[in-house]
């Protein structure tokens, strides 16, 4: 059996984003008997501190898994792969700087997953962009296997380092449930909103996400929006927030981690609005494409490929708005992730790395 650890995410259960619901699915019941996976968890952010989860053996180190701290997070999780595994899967960049220590000491397999250009985020300084960057350079220079999530990130791994690299998408099929209609009726109902009479986002308030280009075009139109994100988290978000909470037709709705809840407001949708630019494969756009309801996102080579080129696609407010007067058709969202971000066939795809 292969012993394989992972390193870079938060922890699970998953409680905070893409990695860790990444983590949470490519493990338990979508992985083969051959492989056993640990975990590498923060201690700060996963009080809880089980041992054992899905299958996984999980091991905690004491420090924040976000924000700067992630570098020195992820290094001092590698610092505890030397021995006893197969293959480590490294998730983002953020400790790749340690990469030639652990190649020098450890004939481990390395397998990383870049994510999603982060040093080109609007929200890092210069210095932490230098950071990234260069980790950057060395996780695509160490790994044995590079992993993009997303045919743009791909081509970017080629044009500009002239490697090649294995392209294994995001699931989003854990979204589906079964929701009795009176409880579907009475959420809809306590959240003031009508089936198929409103648009909606889940993402967070970033300025990378175009959050403000998004509420300026619905600050222009009738049509019901809700936007579900983390408002107090930012001086962007906060001022956001102040300024479109009077519209009547915007819900600002601060993060729902109510699975139920969360369920029935996308499913029950007319349009998803997805502002992303940045981060390859995103996995709200991914989840929101099997309620196969149209789609607009914003016009970036990420999104085009993810949604191949069947979804609808703003630049601006103005572009934005011009769609929310068309008739718009999402049938081909389902099939495209029915066909391609479905959880155990990527759990199928990562363990071939291995």
């Amino acid at each position: 059996m292969k012993q394989i650890a992972i390193v870079g995410c938060q922890g699970i259960p998953a409680n905070y984003g893409g990695f860790e619901s990444m983590v949470e699915n490519i493990v338990g019941e979508n992985a083969s008997a051959n492989v056993h996976y640990t975990v590498f968890c923060s201690g700060v952010d996963m009080p809880g501190r089980l041992h054992e989860y899905k299958g996984c053996t999980l091991k905690y180190i004491n420090v924040k898994a976000n924000g700067m701290l992630s570098v020195m997070y992820d290094i001092f999780c590698m610092m505890h792969t030397f021995r006893g595994y197969d293959t480590i899967l490294v998730l983002g960049v953020s400790g790749c700087m340690f990469l030639p220590v652990l190649k020098l000491f450890s004939k481990n397999r390395l397998v990383v997953n870049i994510d999603g250009l982060e040093h080109k985020r609007a929200k890092w300084g210069w210095f932490a962009r230098w950071i990234l960057r260069s980790s950057e350079k060395l996780a695509v220079k160490c790994a044995d296997v590079i992993i993009a999530d997303n045919k743009g990130i791909q081509d970017y791994v080629t044009e500009v380092y002239g490697k090649p690299s294995q392209l294994i998408a995001y699931g989003g099929d854990h979204v589906i449930r079964e929701i009795e209609q009176e409880k579907c009726d009475k959420i809809l109902s306590d959240y003031g909103l009508t089936q198929r009479n409103y648009a909606v986002c889940v993402c967070r308030i970033e300025p990378e996400n175009n959050c403000h280009i998004s509420l300026k075009a619905f600050s222009q139109s009738d049509k019901p929006f809700v936007f579900i994100g983390n408002w107090n988290h930012s001086d962007y978000s906060k001022k956001l927030k102040k300024q479109y909470s009077n519209f009547p037709n915007i819900h600002l709705l601060d993060a729902i981690y109510d699975l139920d809840i969360l369920y029935v407001i996308r499913s029950n949708a007319s349009i998803y609005v997805h502002g992303h630019s940045a981060g390859g494969t995103n996995p709200s756009l991914v989840e929101a494409m099997f309620f196969g309801m149209p789609i607009v996102a914003y016009d970036c080579v990420y999104n085009r490929a993810t949604t191949q080129e069947k979804a609808y696609y703003f630049k601006d407010d103005k572009s934005l708005l011009e769609l929310l007067k068309r008739e718009l058709d999402g049938s081909p969202m389902r099939s495209i992730a029915e066909q391609n971000y479905i959880w155990k066939k990527i759990a199928e795809q990562y363990e071939q790395t291995y």
